[in-house]
């Protein structure tokens, strides 16, 4: 799973996700791209899955690039544990991606074909998704 090798702190706060994504809106290295539609916190699971489905379409043929990464930590308490006693610990990483951000891109491979892989990677994620071209 992706995750950073090291962080200045180990515990972030949540945070809020109003407004849409600041940078990375448009298809810059590829033809094509997965844009988000919706805020969410995309775990490093999901990244993994998508890029395992993207890459398996993609067989040899062309190049994927990877925009997002995870890089705050999602913090979680013990089951069963009484409320109180300070925030939980690290439990795994999220990214946090706001509409209009663009995740995946891909290049080098026909139209089609580009089309069916993102969308086979769309349905990975937790988010609703639209495909756009350069």
């Amino acid at each position: 799973m992706l995750a950073p090798s090291r962080t200045k702190f180990r515990k972030q706060h949540r945070g809020r996700m109003r407004g849409v994504s600041k940078g990375a809106t448009t298809v810059d290295f590829g033809d094509f791209g997965l844009q988000a539609l919706e805020p969410a916190w995309i775990t490093d699971r999901q990244i993994e899955a998508c890029r395992v489905a993207l890459t398996h379409f993609l067989k040899k043929g062309g190049k994927m690039w990877l925009r997002i990464f995870p890089d705050k930590p999602y913090t979680k308490k013990p089951a069963e544990t009484r409320m109180g006693k300070g925030k939980g610990e690290p439990d795994h990483w999220v990214a946090v991606v706001k509409p209009g951000r663009i995740m995946f891109e891909l290049g080098g491979m026909e139209p089609e074909m580009a089309k069916k892989a993102l969308a086979r990677g769309g349905a990975k994620l937790p988010i609703h998704t639209r495909i756009i071209k350069r």
